[in-house]
């Protein structure tokens, strides 16, 4: 709801992979890079269902739930919800897509450090 005062509800690891899932059909790998002071969503082109993907389920849903614990601490939720629920690129062979994320007065300095 743009414009409201409810804060979007944080993200959930389950969320997020029902999301991969849903737009690309496998569970992507996805990070949280930060260059040149800024920082991106990433989702990667490797995913668990590939035979050389280098974690385990279990390995994968920890790694998956940092990922979203970080996007929830820096109130980025809802940017990267929308984006993942919208966005017409694929992920391709060494190539992540990257959300710019535009992050709330205050909350990018804690992270830059």
């Amino acid at each position: 709801s743009a414009g409201g005062d409810d804060p979007a509800p944080p993200l959930q690891t389950d969320e997020v992979l029902a999301l991969l899932r849903q737009r690309w059909q496998f569970s992507h790998g996805v990070q949280v890079v930060q260059r040149n002071g800024r920082l991106y969503f990433q989702v990667l082109w490797h995913h668990l269902e590939q035979q050389s993907f280098p974690l385990s389920e279990a390995e994968y849903r920890e790694a998956l739930a940092e990922i979203v614990a970080t996007l929830n601490g820096l109130g980025v939720a809802e940017q990267v919800r929308q984006w993942l629920q919208t966005t017409k690129d694929r992920p391709r062979l060494g190539k992540a897509l990257s959300l710019p994320l535009e992050l709330p007065p205050g909350r990018a300095s804690e992270f830059l450090l």
